[in-house]
This record gives structure tokens, sequence and C-alpha cells, in this order.
């Protein structure tokens, strides 16, 4: 997945066309779709991952794993880790879509 199709997922999944998207950013019409055929610049892109709480890594390509680099995933390790638990595939989809939720609930 490219730069473009994973910027058009997260939109997808927020319920946000990528017009709108740019309108909101302040970009001009057209810019991240551009971006399907070539490397959008450090800020763009910057303020694309600060605007869906993601890494510029994801944007990217360069990880499957969205969430930003702070700590937090070492953190909710560290807390399973503490009362003697290892997550489940299962629990570890359904952490993913309660962030998803509390992520487009702060997007609104």
């Amino acid at each position: 997945m490219n730069t473009f199709e994973r910027i058009k997922d997260l939109c997808t999944k927020q319920q946000i066309s990528i017009s709108e998207l740019e309108r909101k950013l302040n970009f001009g019409n057209g810019i991240i779709r551009r971006w399907s055929t070539s490397a959008p610049n450090s800020d763009k892109l910057e303020r694309v991952a600060n605007y869906f709480n993601v890494s510029t890594d994801y944007l990217l390509g360069r990880t499957d794993n969205p969430f930003m680099n702070d700590g937090q995933e070492d953190t909710l390790a560290a807390h399973a880790a503490d009362r003697n638990h290892k997550f489940t595939k299962e629990e570890i989809e359904d952490i993913k879509n309660y962030i998803d939720f509390i992520i487009s609930k702060n997007n609104k």
C-alpha cells in the first residue's frame, strides 16, 4: 500500500473525503492524490500524520503500525505483563477497534 492508499484508507475510516482533508489542512486541490505517483514533502506529510494521529513512517509504508512511537505501546504491553497477561489475537483486534473508535470520536 502506497502513501496515497494509506491516507485514502484513513479517510474512509474517518468518513472524510480526500478533498475535504485537503481543505481542512489548507492544501491545494489534488495535492494528496498526486502522492500516488510522487513523494510528498515532509511538511505536508507531517500535517496529515498529525491529523490522523499516526506516524509518518506508517504513511510512508515503513511500518504497518499506525501508532505514533511515543511509548504508549510499551506502556500497554508493560501494563498487561504486570498482570501476567499476554494478549490474544482477538483481544489485540478489539484494542485496535477501540483505538480507531476513540480516534474517530476525537477527530469529529
